[in-house]
Order: C-alpha cells, then structure tokens, then sequence
C-alpha cells in the first residue's frame, strides 16, 4: 500500500522533503506538496533584487512544472488546521489524508505586533519575500532621487540577521558609486545584544569584522534595542529614543505559522527531537523556520535563532530520510547538532562565515573575506536553481 506523505510548504524545507523521500521510496510513496505560493524563489539574492543586480524571474521557478518532473502533486493553497488524531490537514481548498506530515511552512511575519512596522499598513520595508523585496527597490529608487536617512536592522523576535548586514553594505557600496553617500545617514538597528549576535552567539570574529567594517564605512549601529512603534519618518525605541528615517528596512519579529500553530510553543514553532519528530506524534516531521529552536543563552532584548538555507536543507534531508527509515522498518538517523555557513556579499566583496555546530561553544569557527564571496553566492544560486529545476534534491 502506497504511502502518503504530505509536505506544507514550497520553499527550501519543502521542495528538498519532498524530492528526497520520493527519491528514496519511489511508487512506494504518494509525495503531495501544499504552498501558499505558487512558484519557488532563491530566497537569499533578495538582497540583490533591492539593488537591481537581479530580477526577480531570475530567481523563480513554477512549483507544479518542477514537482511534476518527479511525479509529485501540487496543492496551491494555505493549510489552516492539522488533525493529528485523524492524520488529516484541511487547506482554504478542501482537506487532504496523511501518513506521514513533513511542516515547512516557514515563518509568519508578524508585523501586526509592533505598531507602524511594515510595508502593507505601517511605514517601513522587508525583504523576506519577492514582492517585498520588489517594494524595497522601489522605495530604494526613492530615497536615491531624494536623498535622508536610512535605517536597516531587526526588531525583537526576529530570526533572520545575514539577510539585513549583507543589505546594509551593498547600500553603502551602491551610494558610493553613486558618489551619494554623504547624503544619507546609514543606522543599522538591532535587537542583537551586540553587533555581529546575528541571533547565534557570533561566528567567530564576527563581532569584531562587523565593528570594523561599519567604522571605515561611517555607519552607526543601535544595538540591543527593541521597537516599540512607528511612525511616518520615525522609529520609537524601548529606551524612549527615536530614529529618525527616509527610507527604514526592518525584519519583523517571527511567529509560526497559524494554521500548524497548535502543534507548536507559545508562538507557533514546532518541536522537534533529534530524528525532526514531533514529540507527541511521530508521523509529523518539521523542518526550517517552522522549527522551534532555543537560544543557548538569552539576551537582554529577545531575538530567535536563525535557521539558514543551509541548515533547513540538512533537517528536511534528514526527516525524509527518517520517514523512509520508518516505511522500511530500519534504524532512523538522529542529528546532534547542526553547523551554519553564510555567504555575504558586500558589494565588490564579501565574507564567508562558518560556524560548528550553530550555538556556541563550537569545535569550528571560520571567517574569511575576499573578492571571491560574491562569485560564490552567484554560484551557490545558479547550482541551486538547477538542482531545483530538475527535481534533484542531492548530485545525480
């Protein structure tokens, strides 16, 4: 009897879960993907859509065209409630059976918890989605023909710091070469308790590199603070200061997911053990930001744990594998610790930033700068979206 194995969630997780239990059980397997979106984006060149050094149909493929190729089906649609009793998960489409349930639903922005944040009802930008990073551009293009402040950073609560360093130099770069730059103040906010946290401690020397980077580069850095609302041109600190901005690009605090939320902690992040199980039910697997991840230590301002490309690809090849183990009766793997690599482009240049395992203390650390980074991560992007584009979820 075929088994069915249900997969919510289009992106990284998702599409590498998916393609890897079907490579390892085959006809065996009846491997159905549920996404709110209906095609798959790069999600780490956002930085570089802000900038115009790519677009965003360079970075997208059609879900259903590449699922197909490996005889997968395709739901476009949002879960809004799993029934773990009944192994059933119910869409804004119909409801659909399950085995075995694979959560990769990523994270849900929650801007609504500070007032003024974001780019639908408040006054600042994101660039964790296509769209949103397609609005950051054009408000980018703004601030270039009328130039002010500009502020780039994290809230409380957010999981996601790379994303935002890597923005901030590449600004700096494009002002530059615009010969613009003393025309618009750069601040980097955070709720990091210092810079270079990244939400992990650190990796290696980062805090260092950061500090010395943002000197030579003349921009000022307010750490370890957290927003409490804003305002049109202006940001309102928990210390009772104020930002002031032209153009703000903030990520927002993270929750879980709504509809796999009652599966999860206090803000909808899905525990997992060692084998990326459930703890109450051992046919749901969770994988990336859905998961819930503790800090080792906490921080004056409260900031989550990233969970890159790199290491959600590790868990959802994990968890298939464990969902194939299980189907044949043979011993799961368990994953003690994962290890983090970031590549971050700084406009002509960049750093490459390792890390082992992702919390401190390590066995390994690394921090290397040079021309080469940026080559990379346009390398990582084109192997990655082949791989993708041919339904390949390790080397042939």
């Amino acid at each position: 009897m075929r088994k069915k194995i249900l997969v919510l969630g289009g992106s990284f997780g998702g599409l590498t879960a998916a393609f890897e239990v079907k490579r390892l059980l085959g006809e065996r397997a009846e491997v159905t993907v549920i996404g709110k979106e209906d095609h798959f984006v790069f999600l780490p060149s956002l930085p570089w859509v802000v900038t115009g050094r790519r677009q965003g149909a360079e970075l997208t493929l059609p879900t259903s065209t590449i699922l197909a190729r490996r005889r997968i089906h395709f739901v476009h649609g949002t879960a809004r409630n799993v029934d773990p009793v009944g192994m059933r998960v119910t869409t804004d489409t119909g409801s659909h059976d399950y085995d075995y349930l694979v959560i990769a639903t990523g994270p849900h922005l929650a801007n609504e918890e500070i007032p003024g944040l974001g780019p639908e009802k408040g006054h600042t930008h994101c660039i964790f989605t296509l769209e949103a990073a397609r609005q950051s551009r054009d408000a980018w293009q703004k601030l270039l023909a009328a130039p002010g402040p500009l502020v780039l950073g994290s809230t409380q609560l957010a999981s996601c710091f790379g994303p935002y360093y890597e923005l901030i130099f590449e600004l700096d770069h494009e002002l530059r070469r615009c010969r613009m730059r003393h025309k618009v103040p750069i601040t980097y906010l955070t709720s990091e308790r210092c810079l270079g946290h990244m939400g992990i401690g650190g990796l290696g020397p980062s805090r260092r590199f950061i500090e010395d980077e943002f000197a030579q580069r003349d921009i000022n850095a307010v750490v370890s603070r957290a927003v409490t609302g804003v305002e049109p041109e202006s940001i309102h600190l928990d210390d009772g200061s104020r930002l002031p901005f032209k153009l703000a690009m903030l990520a927002p605090p993270f929750r879980g997911v709504a509809g796999v939320a009652d599966l999860g902690n206090p803000r909808g992040f899905i525990p997992v053990d060692n084998y990326y199980r459930h703890p109450q039910h051992a046919n749901i697997y969770a994988v990336g930001v859905a998961v819930a991840m503790a800090p080792r230590e906490p921080t004056p301002v409260p900031t989550g744990v990233p969970k890159t490309g790199h290491m959600t690809i590790r868990m959802a090849k994990t968890a298939a594998y464990n969902i194939a183990a299980d189907c044949n009766n043979t011993a799961p793997v368990a994953v003690e610790d994962l290890n983090v690599l970031c590549l971050m482009s700084m406009g002509k240049t960049g750093v490459m930033m390792f890390a082992d395992p992702v919390l401190p203390p390590r066995q390994k650390s690394l921090l290397k700068t040079g021309r080469w980074v940026p080559w990379a991560k346009a390398a990582q992007e084109r192997y990655f979206l082949w791989k993708m584009r041919h339904g390949l979820s390790r080397l042939p």
